[in-house]
């Protein structure tokens, strides 16, 4: 299982910090993504971290904004995100995957003043 959190409504500018903890998987064997979908578009990669988190991968729109960590000891991956904007608005998905594969509920995110 997977739960997200920290989202919310932020002004443009502002930064948010989401979370996602996992139970019931060995959290350390996974790599873990945030994805996002916005109303009306198809959910999108944004960033990708390995098990060790020593390889992480970010999708244009979140590079030098984003940023994506893990501690392996909490079973929780996090999404720093900085320098938000509107296009930022999104339900926050995180993945794990390690052949199999497991979603989250999704945490949304409202960039607007």
């Amino acid at each position: 299982q997977l739960v997200e959190s920290g989202g919310g409504l932020v002004q443009p500018g502002g930064s948010l910090r989401l979370s996602c903890v996992s139970s019931g998987l060995i959290f350390s064997a996974y790599e873990m993504r945030w994805y996002r979908q916005a109303p009306g578009k198809e959910r999108e990669f944004v960033a990708h971290i390995s098990s060790t988190g020593h390889r992480k991968n970010y999708a244009d729109s979140a590079k030098g904004r984003f940023t994506i960590t893990r501690d392996n000891s909490k079973n929780t991956v996090y999404l720093q995100m900085s320098s938000l904007k509107p296009e930022d608005t999104a339900v926050y998905y995180c993945n794990a995957r390690a052949g199999r594969e497991y979603w989250g509920q999704g945490t949304q995110v409202t960039v607007s003043s």
